[in-house]
């Protein structure tokens, strides 16, 4: 039954299988259609800003806010009314929608306008209708590409001339499907923006009167001099914008200053082979961008990796243990009593390899706390995600998850620490609940206010709301805390871990170790190989945070993250059995180092992809990097309790399989 569920939810993850998570709303003909308008966003800056930053055209009484979820809000999302009127089913044609003034034109040594700027870090509009985000289609003399993430541009930079263009034109196309129990009613299937850069010469309405830089006319019907084809009311039938329309000659683009009239056409098309549940497909997949055949290979990269780890532990483990136990384990003869020469090997280190580390056990125990509430809070994300649980069309349910779950997982964290701070024979019980309850969360807490400082210096959406900080502050001090402290209560009523041998009171000396024994070889030995297994699908997920792209193969993610953890386990138990054998039973500390080194590997991996990015600002690497450090922090506390944890099964193990005088 297990196989089948696992089989299940790989095959339903490669094909981005989701549960809707709202309902869908069936149209009638005419019906308006509301277009919202979310954050701008740009792959150099990597800092949202909010659409109406820039002089666009608003709505009548200004444009009003969506009201957005706690995930939405700490995404960045900022979702607005527009003035774009759409009715279901019916076509428009050059439809004017207001003029505004961009401010004053490009000259050397002056600092140019906002839309500028905003065309020059390469932002992009990312338009909603009927809760699905814009699709961007481009097109040239020869092809025509649609592209699903990332929106669309909000201008462009000639070649020739180095100067920047206004998209002051869209055609909205939109697909509907036919309700089969409702025929006269549709619903919305499908969003794609074509924008076009079309330098309009018109006369405006005689109550225009010149705008300051900035301000936004209310809308005006203009008198268009130069019309296209589309946008010219002496045609005897109605055309729609074409490329071909656009760039035909004598035809120039609008400059990104001075006043703009800014137009679109809505294009209506019936779909009948796509219904409404499988609209989100085409974007989880952005259009087989990414072939599953990619992700499969990267399993079967983890895979080897796996069958290699397991093998070497099977050729060395498996048969030094089985010799060790039988050496140990029989009775030594009267000439081996005599030398002496019965115990040697990991046997020798029996009385203090259980011995508290003797570097801040407390410290320990705090971080094997944190990291299991990290991964459980993980493992249950990636669950509910790869049963479809959190749908994309619920805007910030993934982060909304992540943070409830790792609120919830507090008790968790208390109990672990607790057990283990226990077992190290620790007095200041309250002074480590207060670490693990405040420790992460406030080196956390303490990021995201200095990220916060740098967005709002920026004046972007990322900037989060103070209701915002008083909801995350109440769901720490009021949820997570108390939940700490409950699950240190449960585990310091449980006695302290019982070990198979006695522990003795004076320590042994350890000996001179080789050099591939030392704590560097161990991080960089220990981390490679989890990294190998999971770079693949990492270079995805840092995609999809940092360049807008979808993720929704979590079936996939499953599948790596059960391998890096089993990754972690094998090299950490390896290591550990290699580190006793030389007669140094200090492993607590060097376990968890050894696996959490991954988290090392993850953050210099960051460095490789930040030159994908092209950003040049300051803001932009302290926002990077600092979330990168952050994110890699929360990755060396996961797997480094992972490793103490299986090293500590192991040791147990070995060690209540021998027989102590």
């Amino acid at each position: 039954m297990r196989s089948l569920l696992a089989a299940a939810l790989l095959v339903q993850g490669a094909q981005g299988f989701y549960l809707p998570g709202v309902n869908p709303y069936s149209f009638s003909e005419g019906e308006a259609v509301k277009l919202k308008v979310n954050k701008m966003t740009s792959q150099k800056t990597l800092l949202p800003v909010d659409y109406y930053r820039l002089p666009f055209c608003q709505p009548d009484g200004g444009p009003k806010m969506d009201h957005e979820n706690l995930g939405e809000f700490l995404a960045g999302d900022r979702i607005e009314s527009s003035p774009y009127r759409i009715n279901m089913k019916v076509d428009m044609y050059c439809e004017q929608l207001c003029i505004s003034n961009l401010g004053r034109g490009e000259q050397k040594g002056v600092s140019p306008n906002k839309m500028v700027r905003a065309i020059r870090k390469n932002y992009h509009n990312n338009w909603i209708v009927d809760n699905i985000p814009a699709a961007s289609k481009v097109e040239d003399d020869t092809t025509v590409t649609t592209r699903y993430w990332q929106g669309f541009p909000v201008g462009f930079i000639a070649k020739d001339t180095k100067r920047a263009y206004v998209h002051n034109h869209v055609n909205i196309e939109i697909q509907y499907h036919s309700v089969e129990t409702e025929p006269e009613k549709a619903r919305i299937v499908r969003f794609t923006v074509e924008p076009f850069s079309i330098k309009h010469d018109f006369e405006a309405s005689a109550d225009d009167d010149d705008a300051e830089e900035g301000m936004v006319k209310g809308f005006k019907v203009a008198d268009i001099t130069n019309p296209i084809e589309s946008c010219n009311p002496g045609m005897s039938a109605k055309q729609h914008t074409r490329y071909e329309m656009v760039y035909a000659r004598g035809r120039e683009p609008q400059p990104a200053s001075g006043r703009v009239l800014f137009t679109y056409d809505v294009i209506w098309t019936e779909n009948p082979e796509l219904h409404w549940a499988s609209r989100w497909d085409i974007y989880l997949s952005m259009d087989n961008a990414i072939p599953a055949k990619v992700h499969w290979l990267s399993i079967l990269n983890s895979l080897v990796i796996v069958v290699v780890l397991s093998a070497m532990i099977g050729a060395i483990l498996v048969r030094n243990l089985r010799r060790d136990f039988g050496r140990y384990n029989r009775l030594a003869t009267d000439e081996e009593k005599a030398e002496d020469l019965e115990e040697f090997g990991w046997k020798l280190v029996h009385a203090d390899v259980f011995r508290p580390p003797s570097f801040s056990p407390l410290l320990l125990a705090v971080c094997c706390g944190t990291g299991a509430q990290l991964f459980c809070m993980s493992i249950l994300t990636v669950l509910f995600s790869a049963m479809g649980f959190l749908s994309p069309s619920n805007r910030g349910a993934l982060i909304m998850a992540q943070l409830l779950l790792y609120v919830l997982m507090g008790s968790v964290a208390g109990y672990v620490t607790s057990r283990l701070y226990k077992t190290f024979k620790g007095k200041s019980w309250q002074k480590a609940t207060a670490a693990v309850a405040f420790g992460f969360p406030g080196i956390c807490f303490g990021v995201f206010i200095i990220m916060n400082i740098v967005a709002l210096s920026q004046g972007s959406s990322d900037a989060v709301p103070v209701t915002t900080m008083i909801v995350l502050l109440v769901l720490w001090f009021g949820i997570s805390t108390p939940l700490v402290f409950f699950g240190a209560y449960f585990g310091y009523k449980q006695e302290a871990i019982e070990f198979p041998v006695n522990t003795s009171s004076i320590p042994r000396q350890i000996p001179d170790q080789p050099w591939f024994m030392s704590v560097p070889f161990s991080l960089i030995v220990g981390g490679i190989l989890p990294f190998g297994a999971c770079f693949v699908e990492l270079y995805f997920i840092l995609a999809s945070v940092w360049t807008d792209q979808y993720y929704y193969v979590f079936a996939f993610l499953l599948l790596v993250f059960g391998i890096l953890v089993i990754t972690c386990a094998e090299i950490t138990v390896l290591f550990n059995y290699f580190q006793l054998t030389g007669e140094n039973y200090h492993w607590w500390w060097r376990s968890f180092t050894t696996a959490g080194s991954t988290g090392l590997y993850v953050f210099l991996y960051s460095f490789v992809y930040f030159k994908q990015l092209e950003a040049n600002a300051f803001a932009t690497y302290v926002l990077y990097f600092g979330y990168m450090a952050l994110a890699s922090l929360g990755l060396f506390l996961m797997t480094g309790c992972v490793g103490v944890l299986s090293c500590l099964v192991f040791n147990k193990t070995i060690f209540g399989s021998i027989k102590i005088d």
